[in-house]
């Protein structure tokens, strides 16, 4: 997305149902400025109706909260509700997120109904408790081009369980993930180095960073540039701290983490999309701090395929339809064994087999 266009710019491209919003209306939902004269003229002389259907507006879901939804059309922000026939549909996934694309229906200036979801074409979710002992699908954001994984180095400490966890989600939605090792100030580099060195060794991009020293910071605003990002990982690891030093202004809420249970205090508690003013605009998602993370609807044989480094063994061990946990001759385990494969990674991929 370029800035520097037009107050009113023609829709861009239908990409799978994905319109975004115009500089212009990010703007005035930021700086919260009136409208200019153009703007407050009618407008339906100014932006083309939904084809096929003059009643509606498509839009992006920018924050979700308690049933109220703030939705960026071209014509600018509209607060909505859900119609009470998507209330009613049985679904074992959330009806709207942030991110989603929407079509609705004006009932007043600057009110709307959410009449119809348009299809994900990416999700980040993980399994949550359902109704009567069931699970669901809790998705975090939809819609969005990458993950950026947030882990301290320290306070609270890295859980490379849990980093491992969200791997393999993003590797099963087909989202590309970047680790942001954040608060490197208080261990150094070369300890650093050596707590995410087995993730940059598979091929994932680690960003060190210090919002003290303001180490990284240039490099996770380079990143964000242009694209629908979201940020997620534990409470206390500095999420938000990150994206304050990344776009001055912001000023989201900061905590410290606790001292006596060393975990991190919930300080982002809506979610939502945060407009970017880096150069080439984009949206970055600061969602709320997760502690529990479980694997929505993933086989064992997904579960083999999100682990990268395993891909090169899979299919080449003796036994039709190996574990790779206690078959004799299994490539695996093999592969374990000469140091192609970290003792620590394959250790956390038993674990999560044994939840299947």
């Amino acid at each position: 997305m370029k800035t520097g266009k037009p107050d009113i710019p023609e829709p861009q491209p239908d990409r799978e149902g994905a319109i975004l919003p115009e500089a212009r209306a990010r703007a005035l939902v930021v700086s919260g400025a009136a409208p200019t004269e153009a703007e407050a003229q009618p407008q339906e002389d100014r932006v083309p109706p939904l084809p096929g259907r003059p009643d509606r507006l498509v839009g992006t879901v920018l924050r979700a909260q308690s049933g109220f939804f703030r939705v960026q059309t071209e014509r600018g922000p509209v607060e909505c509700t859900l119609r009470g026939r998507l209330k009613k549909e049985r679904r074992n996934t959330d009806i709207v997120v942030i991110g989603d694309q929407v079509e609705i229906s004006l009932v007043s200036p600057g009110r709307g109904a959410i009449e119809e979801v348009l299809p994900r074409r990416t999700r980040l979710a993980r399994r949550a408790a359902g109704t009567r002992g069931a699970y669901k699908e809790d998705v975090l954001v939809a819609n969005v081009d990458q993950v950026l994984l947030i882990f301290a180095c320290d306070a609270p400490p890295f859980t490379p369980r849990m980093l491992d966890r969200y791997l393999v989600i993003c590797e099963h939605s087909g989202l590309e993930a970047l680790i942001v090792a954040t608060k490197v100030d208080l261990v150094g580099m070369e300890r650093a180095h050596a707590l995410f060195a087995p993730y940059a060794r598979i091929g994932y991009p680690v960003i060190y960073a210090s919002t003290v020293s303001g180490l990284g910071i240039d490099q996770v605003r380079a990143v964000l540039d242009g694209k629908i990002s979201v940020v997620t990982g534990k409470s206390g690891v500095g999420k938000s701290s990150l994206l304050n030093a990344v776009q001055p202004g912001l000023n989201l809420a900061t905590g410290a983490v606790s001292a006596q249970l060393n975990k991190g205090r919930h300080t982002t508690t809506v979610a939502e999309l945060i407009p970017l003013t880096t150069p080439g605009g984009g949206y970055v998602a600061d969602t709320p701090g997760i502690r529990e993370i479980g694997l929505w609807q993933l086989s064992p044989e997904d579960l083999d395929w999100c682990f990268r480094e395993l891909r090169p063994y899979l299919g080449h061990c003796f036994f039709a339809g190996c574990t790779h946990v206690h078959e004799p001759d299994c490539a695996v385990r093999s592969a374990v064994a000469a140091g192609a494969i970290s003792p620590e990674r394959y250790e956390s991929y038993v674990r999560l087999r044994e939840e299947r």
